[in-house]
């Protein structure tokens, strides 16, 4: 049986009709006014920013809570709402949505970074769903069409409203939530035996990945005398951070010039970066190129103590360190390597509320050098490890190779079904 096959008999007698989402549905927007003591002397809870970003249902108990006096007029949330974020770093995951499909048996409002949806009551649509349907690639490429931004990409309510989605059958609803119906059990069924597949696939990956950090572990510690300890600074050939372009002028950015965020450095290679400067941009900031194979440590923020090596030429903003290593002493991914052990430690060396770290950190951190009086036997030895090290690295990290492939691979098949169950004929019109 075909694809087509299936979907011609699944929608048989069925209309679809599409409709603009602000003929169908209204936005409300979270909680306004709020003040820090409200947040930390609560009285009624809220669905946060987070709550929303990580689950696509969103749970009672993990709700925060925020002080709401009876005299208020906000927004409250109710069952069947489809919540969204109103911004994000990237613009795909700025209005990642959360159907609400918990009953809450008390008063809950909606945080000030995100916004609901909540459908007419003569719309024949149960939030079981809805709540596929905004998963959808199709939906979350229109949402993400309706963000707006450089560096941060904010929702556009205007353009979120004119979003064309499919309803089943709308002058009859009988019918249509039966079609619903049958859509949401299906993939309940498929989304069932995914996760199920995906929870051993990652259970598989976790132990992977503590052998791997063992054997790691194993291979970077020596005992005294077996090495040379020399500072980061003493074995490159430069270090250096870059800048950012002043945010707001267009002129800056959408060009062709990779530019590297903290927030894309992740203990692994980068061949592209999410944002992109141009020559003007360039030069009217900090930002500056790096060669390709430097080693890179985030210092800001919530990345930082993270490393990464750039395997293109790029630029950076200024809460990366860039490290450019002298070759003919060490192999780059070997202090890669040994840095990623160290994580834990270079987050500790972070001041501030942010613990970032800073150049002169960075500079000051110990590599050991084996046979460091014999650069020839050095490289040889720090290849031997690299070698080794990188095998591990693959079957644990690599996204084309390994189990995390796998898990990718069981993630995609089951977005595939999704989508097809939510491809509703459309016209051409629309």
């Amino acid at each position: 049986m075909s694809n087509l096959t299936f979907m011609e008999k699944l929608l048989n007698g069925i209309d679809v009709e599409w409709k603009v989402l602000g003929e169908v549905a209204v936005l409300y927007g979270g909680l306004t006014g709020k003040s820090k003591s409200d947040f930390e002397n609560g009285n009624t809870k809220f669905v946060s920013y987070k709550n929303i970003f990580n689950n696509i249902e969103v749970p009672n108990d993990e709700l925060s809570f925020v002080k709401v006096s009876s005299s208020e007029k906000q927004h409250e949330v109710k069952y069947g709402d489809v919540l969204f974020t109103g911004s994000s770093e990237i613009a795909a995951e700025a209005g990642m949505s959360s159907s609400v499909t918990t009953k809450f048996e008390e008063k809950v409002y909606l945080n000030s970074f995100s916004f609901g949806l909540r459908f007419n009551q003569d719309i024949p649509i149960i939030p079981e769903f809805a709540k596929y349907l905004f998963r959808s690639n199709y939906m979350r490429s229109e949402i993400a069409k309706s963000a707006n931004g450089v560096t941060r990409f904010n929702i556009s309510k205007a353009r979120f409203r004119k979003i064309p989605i499919p309803i089943p059958c709308p002058d009859n609803p009988e019918k249509s939530l039966k079609t619903q119906s049958e859509i949401v059990r299906i993939l309940d069924t498929f989304t069932e035996l995914t996760t199920e597949l995906t929870t051993e696939l990652t259970t598989e990956l976790t132990a992977r990945k503590k052998q791997y950090s063992y054997y790691r572990d194993q291979l970077l510690s020596f005992e005294e005398g077996q090495v040379e300890w020399k500072a980061l600074g003493d074995i490159s050939t430069k270090i250096s951070s870059g800048g950012t372009p002043k945010t707001g002028i267009a002129k800056y950015y959408d060009g062709d010039i990779p530019w590297l965020r903290t927030q894309e450095v992740n203990f692994g290679e980068i061949w592209d970066t999410g944002v992109k400067i141009t020559e003007s941009g360039l030069s009217k900031s900090s930002a500056k190129w790096i060669p390709k194979n430097c080693v890179i440590i985030a210092m800001y923020g919530a990345t930082v103590g993270k490393i990464a090596i750039n395997k293109i030429p790029m630029t950076t903003n200024q809460a990366c360190a860039n490290i450019q290593l002298d070759n003919s002493l060490v192999n780059y991914r070997y202090v890669f390597h040994f840095l990623s052990s160290q994580y834990e430690y270079i987050k500790s060396l972070g001041t501030g509320s942010q613990t970032n770290i800073n150049a002169g950190i960075v500079k000051r951190l110990q590599i050991p050098i084996p046979f460091a009086n014999n650069p020839e036997k050095s490289l040889a030895e720090q290849a031997r490890i690299v070698s080794i090290l990188d095998k591990f690295d693959t079957l644990t990290h690599s996204i084309s190779e390994g189990l995390p492939r796998e898990i990718e691979l069981r993630q995609k098949q089951y977005e595939y079904y999704r989508d097809l169950l939510l491809s509703f004929p459309k016209p051409e019109t629309v």
